[in-house]
């Protein structure tokens, strides 16, 4: 079965999700350093876009709270068409705004370290590669249900005439 890949690039990791292209569910999948290049990062999510049967990207875009597109979204934009220029497959880019709040939401509180106090260093890791991952499934969960309504939109009107 074919799926689709959700993906939240972040400046140190890349966070992933997957989907069955039919069913519509997301569910986080793994989370990835950043390469020391966009050519690496491409190689990266290749690699798992083979393994999974992927045939198309959704990516997150960080656009600012008013809906309007900055350095950062114009940084994305580039860094996803040569993502899908590089792995071949077609790429969707979809508003991220609120996914790691969200996301963060989700998962709770960062673990407390022993004894209750600060989380070490591998935790608080361990705990933003959970949230990366959670944000790509939360980027993807909302493509896959803004194409539904759509479709429900759509298939309604054929309905109706």
């Amino acid at each position: 079965m074919s799926r689709i890949l959700g993906i939240d690039p972040g400046q140190r990791r890349i966070g992933l999700a997957i989907a069955e292209a039919g069913l519509g569910i997301a569910s986080p999948l793994t989370t990835l350093p950043r390469g020391s290049s966009i050519v690496d990062d491409a190689a990266a999510i290749a690699r798992v876009c083979r393994d999974r049967n992927v045939v198309e990207l959704v990516i997150g875009l960080p656009l600012h709270a008013g809906g309007d597109e900055g350095s950062m979204a114009a940084a994305a934009r580039a860094w996803g068409e040569e993502i899908g220029t590089l792995t071949g497959l077609p790429v969707t880019m979809r508003d991220e705004r609120l996914t790691s709040y969200a996301a963060e939401q989700r998962l709770g509180p960062m673990p407390r370290g022993r004894s209750g106090g600060p989380p070490t260093r591998s935790q608080r890791n361990a705990y933003r590669a959970r949230v990366d991952r959670e944000a790509a499934s939360i980027i993807l969960q909302d493509e896959l249900d803004a194409r539904r309504a759509t479709s429900s939109v759509t298939d309604a009107r054929a309905g109706s005439r």
